[in-house]
């Protein structure tokens, strides 16, 4: 690639929660656009998260460099702020205090969701628990790495989200951690604003991750035989497809301008023309208004 197509080239990306999913997506294409990307998480070589998946910090590490950047894995389990602060600390000594990027994308919350119970019959300690993993975390990264934009007064800070609307998920907890992460960059962006650095929601539609691919019993390669169980499987999304709205949203000089708003795949691809992985351009909000809407009202319009 020449420098043009490598805007990220000299960039320096942390992406918290790279281990597997949309966080893997993200730092794989950071490290497509140039840059270097330190990919944390609690799952690595050394073993396995409670979550008990293959996928480590390593591996994607290793797709980082492969893709054309520079990945850079550190196991840390950023519910802890002790491993949070020595990470950063490791960044700042190791990258002449430069941050550009970061990405909180940490969740984990899958086993701890109840899709069947409303609030007052669930397990109160497993719902605050699901809170604490996935929300609690994005706040203490971003406590120890934002000082590193502020003092160079620019940069980029993502909150990976589900829906970019005020519409109900479905779930007590699963919902109040994905609005509370969307208003955690409203939050970071009114701080941030006068210091230069600009923080933004991002949602995948439908996100084929591996977990997904798993449920539904096939592979990348046959995922589309996914949607005999599930028409709507058709009309998801690679986590390539979120790295790249990522991505291109951290080489646009203007990104100043979208500050605290809350955005989505299926906007982004049609204002920088990025494609999922396979070529497509999948759009899950106009797959909802068409095939979901009747049944399940619309989507709503974005925070």
């Amino acid at each position: 690639m020449t420098a043009v197509e490598k805007p990220l080239r000299g960039s320096v990306a942390l992406v918290a929660g790279g281990t597997r999913g949309g966080g893997r997506g993200i730092a794989v294409e950071l490290g497509a656009a140039g840059a270097t990307v330190y990919v944390t998480g609690r799952s690595s070589a050394a073993g396995r998260s409670d979550l008990d998946r293959p996928e480590t910090v390593e591996e994607t590490a290793r797709r980082v460099d492969a893709a054309g950047g520079t990945g850079i894995a550190v196991r840390t389990d950023h519910s802890r702020p002790a491993e949070v602060e020595a990470l950063v600390a490791r960044i700042a000594a190791e990258q002449d205090g430069r941050l550009d990027i970061l990405v909180n994308s940490v969740w984990g919350g899958d086993p701890l969701t109840d899709w069947e119970h409303p609030l007052w019959e669930q397990d109160l300690d497993t719902g605050l628990r699901l809170l604490r993993q996935a929300v609690e975390t994005h706040v203490i990264t971003s406590r120890f790495a934002l000082p590193l934009m502020v003092a160079r007064r620019s940069g980029l800070v993502v909150e990976v989200t589900d829906g970019n609307t005020a519409r109900y998920r479905g779930s007590f907890f699963y919902d109040l951690a994905k609005s509370a992460v969307i208003r955690l960059a409203v939050a970071q962006a009114a701080e941030l604003r006068p210091h230069g650095v600009a923080a933004v929601a991002v949602t995948p539609g439908f996100l084929r991750s591996e977990a997904m691919l798993e449920h539904f019993g096939v592979t990348e390669a046959d995922w589309r035989d996914g949607a005999a169980r599930d028409p709507h499987f058709a009309h998801s999304e690679t986590p390539a497809y979120l790295g790249r709205a990522v991505a291109a949203l951290a080489a646009d000089p203007g990104v100043m301008a979208r500050t605290g708003r809350a955005l989505a795949t299926w906007d982004l691809y049609k204002e920088y023309g990025f494609t999922d992985a396979d070529g497509t351009r999948p759009d899950w909000a106009a797959h909802w208004a068409d095939a979901l809407e009747e049944e399940h009202g619309p989507l709503g319009d974005p925070l």
